[in-house]
């Protein structure tokens, strides 16, 4: 069967979603969805939604875990510097964020968060935080390549795909099955080829 060609590379911006074909076998990307955070000419970075760790954002950022969505964990971002932690938040405010709130807008309500500046003042104006360890990254070229062979479909993502409490294979579904034509058709079949 052909590669289903689904989004280009000018589909691709922050907030758009990157959501694995079932042709991508690599077992870091099987099944995953990707929330892109950047794109520029040098690369693209994102997250990976939707992997909980058992790591518990209270034992380490006691802080943001008032802030923290359900289950209150970090969720594995990606294969890059998993050491490092990414949050991101969804804004609720009737305006923007404020100079020094610690928020950087990506794309509508999403937001990235400085989990170095103090939470309380962000408290009631959030729907909440989701905090990432490690990042997902292709270098320039690197990711036309994949799309160009099928491996992932480009769609449009929304602030509740962040925070949301789908995980794996039912958050793979769940985006797939809002798209039209072939793709939906899609979120029937395993994220992952080898589990048919």
């Amino acid at each position: 069967m052909p590669a289903l060609s689904v989004g280009c590379l000018d589909d691709v911006r922050p907030g758009a979603l990157l959501v694995a074909m079932p042709a991508l076998t690599d077992p870091t990307f099987a099944g995953a969805v990707v929330y892109v955070l950047d794109h520029s000419d040098t690369g693209t970075l994102g997250v990976v939604l939707g992997r909980p760790s058992e790591v518990r954002i209270n034992d380490v950022l006691p802080g943001w875990s008032e802030l923290a969505v359900e289950p209150g964990v970090f969720h594995v971002g990606g294969p890059c510097e998993t050491d490092t932690a990414l949050c991101l938040a969804s804004w609720t405010g009737d305006v923007p964020p404020a100079a020094g709130s610690g928020l950087r807008p990506v794309a509508g309500a999403v937001h990235l968060v400085d989990l170095d500046a103090d939470p309380e003042p962000l408290a009631g104006q959030l729907d909440g935080v989701r905090v990432f360890a490690g990042y997902a990254g292709w270098s320039s070229g690197q990711l036309a390549t994949e799309l160009a062979e099928g491996a992932w479909a480009c769609v449009a993502g929304s602030p509740a795909d962040v925070l949301t409490g789908a995980a794996g294979p039912e958050l793979w579904r769940a985006v797939l099955r809002r798209q039209a034509g072939r793709l939906a058709v899609l979120s029937t079949a395993a994220a992952d080829p080898s589990a048919n």
